[in-house]
């Protein structure tokens, strides 16, 4: 598979969720106290993601 979340402990010990595509880290979300936590922005993403509007700040 191209793309995948990973949960992942950062320096501070809390856990983390980033999307890869092809190995590159894409984004991450901020740190949580559990892993459920961290489970729960992956699915909020999964679910809101698709309908999620584009802003393009150019200036």
């Amino acid at each position: 598979m191209a793309h995948k979340f990973v949960i992942e402990k950062n320096k501070a010990g809390e856990f983390v969720a980033k999307f890869k595509y092809n190995s590159e880290l894409m984004f991450w979300t901020e740190g949580y106290t559990s892993k459920a936590a961290a489970r729960n922005a992956i699915d909020s993403i999964k679910k809101n993601g698709p309908d999620a509007e584009v802003e393009e700040n150019l200036d």
